[in-house]
């Protein structure tokens, strides 16, 4: 069997990744990945509408990534109710264009959420960007997860992998 994206079952699994949350722009949210328990992570934190704020969101350091060739991204996840994005980056940049998938995990029940690679969205600072061209896979640099939408208060997503499909 082929070797996962990320198994938060591995040691180590939840370091790298790293919050960018709305204070960047002045806002008052906060969120963070961490292990959560025997091979299940935490992405979670609270999202504040205060000072224009509202997104939490966090995000691997950039990395060559063994996605040439997918169809879709594999989530196993628990939700909370709320609406989720799995984001991806092509570059190694902070800022700039990045695609995003909206996904909905049911609430209190593990689920793998499939989302296709055609599915994806180009933004920029959570606005469509129109010209970007689809997502190419293989250029991946950068995974991450995001709630956004005004969806105010806590929030709290369970994971237990990242996988791709072929």
């Amino acid at each position: 069997m082929a070797e996962r994206l990320i198994d938060f079952a591995d040691e180590g699994a939840t370091t790298g990744w790293h919050p960018i949350d709305d204070v960047v722009m002045g806002g008052v949210s906060h969120s963070m990945l961490q292990s959560y328990s025997r091979g299940i992570a935490c992405f979670s934190g609270v999202v504040s509408l205060q000072h224009g704020g509202g997104f939490a969101s966090v995000r691997t350091e950039p990395r060559q990534w063994n996605t040439a060739g997918a169809s879709a991204f594999v989530v196993r996840c628990r939700g909370d109710g709320r609406h989720y994005k799995f984001t991806v980056r092509t570059d190694d940049g902070f800022d700039g264009v990045q695609y995003q998938a909206r996904f909905q995990p049911p609430r209190g029940e593990w689920a793998e959420v499939e989302l296709p690679v055609a599915s994806f969205v180009a933004s920029f600072r959570g606005r469509p960007v129109t010209g970007a061209g689809p997502l190419d896979p293989g250029k991946i640099r950068q995974l991450g997860l995001m709630v956004s939408d005004k969806q105010a208060g806590a929030f709290e997503l369970l994971l237990g992998w990242i996988d791709t499909a072929p």
